[in-house]
């Protein structure tokens, strides 16, 4: 008899509305792949935009979304042999970026959630190639926010522009890739300012190792304010979430200073002066999450920092539009996740 699983699709149209519960056959492991019983899966600003058709309006439907999941291989094809049954793992959000410079085939075409089958459901199969062992202090639910955010925010910090003890680093937000920065910068014995809407999330920043703090509210020119908190010299690498009007960005810098643009929240065009870049020799580098040697030297660091990431909230399976839905909100402080018991 067939084995059924529950699962989550996209069907019939975009948006939120159009994501329907289903029953889909267990699928089976081939050569060189295993089984996950997924445990958990978190929601990035990603999978929202796929979901509303801004990602890719001709997506093929159904489609199973998410990329961010973690769980337990319950099974292996032939000639599996990186990974055994009951190792705990975690997806790599794109699949064939083992390592190395990346191209089209090893990360756009490769990822998770679009265009491959996310991992909303109960089950998955991959290649073990493109799963990555968590280390015993990590919960499933700790584990399902990584793929994205913490690679991102590593790769950021530790890959284009190596934070060391001493330097400063700007931290534009609150959400999963910014608080996954905050942590691991204090990690590296960098000083962290922290600008945001919210005077609740900055505070909850404190908590989390942001030494300094700015309301860009209250507070509209937070580029002036990183220059006054550093003595006027400028912060070594500003990790911008939204995009948008990268000027302020530049303008807060130390010369030689790096921009890491990691997010688009502020729409798919930036504003950008060419004259302070060349007078303060800044660089713009844009992140695209990380390669699986990236993610296995980032769980090194979480695993020996004793990091913890932060989880806003937990949804049930059941309720996975709901997590999807407090994601556009953008309420949220760390990550949001869908628990699949």
């Amino acid at each position: 008899m067939e084995k059924r699983m529950k699962a989550w699709v996209l069907q019939g149209g975009f948006g939120t509305s159009h994501l329907r519960p289903v029953e889909l056959p267990v699928p089976e492991p081939k050569r060189g792949q295993v089984l996950v019983r997924v445990r958990a899966a978190s929601v990035n600003y990603r999978d929202l935009m796929v979901i509303d058709g801004k990602f890719d309006p001709s997506l093929a439907m159904p489609l199973v979304p998410l990329s961010d999941g973690a769980g337990e291989v319950v099974a292996a094809g032939e000639e599996a042999r990186r990974l055994r049954v009951g190792d705990r793992v975690a997806t790599l959000f794109q699949q064939k970026w083992l390592g190395g410079r990346p191209t089209p085939r090893t990360t756009i075409e490769s990822a998770l959630g679009h265009p491959r089958p996310g991992v909303l459901a109960e089950y998955i199969v991959l290649d073990e190639d493109g799963l990555v062992v968590l280390p015993p202090s990590l919960t499933y639910d700790e584990g399902s926010t990584l793929p994205i955010a913490a690679v991102t925010a590593w790769q950021a910090l530790q890959v284009d522009a190596p934070v060391r003890p001493g330097d400063t680093v700007l931290v534009l937000g609150t959400g999963g890739v910014a608080v996954f920065a905050v942590q691991l910068a204090r990690a590296s014995g960098a000083r962290v300012i922290v600008a945001s809407s919210s005077d609740e999330k900055l505070a909850r920043a404190r908590e989390l190792g942001a030494t300094d703090l700015i309301n860009y509210r209250s507070t509209p020119d937070w580029d002036a304010r990183a220059l006054e908190l550093t003595g006027g010299v400028g912060v070594d690498l500003v990790v911008d979430i939204a995009g948008g009007d990268l000027r302020r960005s530049v303008r807060a810098l130390r010369n030689g200073g790096q921009v890491s643009l990691v997010g688009l929240l502020a729409g798919a065009s930036a504003a950008l002066d060419v004259v302070p870049m060349l007078v303060k020799r800044a660089r713009v580098q844009g992140i695209s999450v990380g390669s699986r040697d990236m993610f296995e030297d980032m769980l090194r660091a979480v695993a020996h920092h004793r990091i913890r990431p932060v989880i806003h909230r937990v949804y049930p399976f059941e309720a996975a539009p709901e997590a999807i839905e407090a994601q556009r909100r953008g309420e949220h402080v760390g990550k949001l996740v869908i628990s699949i018991p």
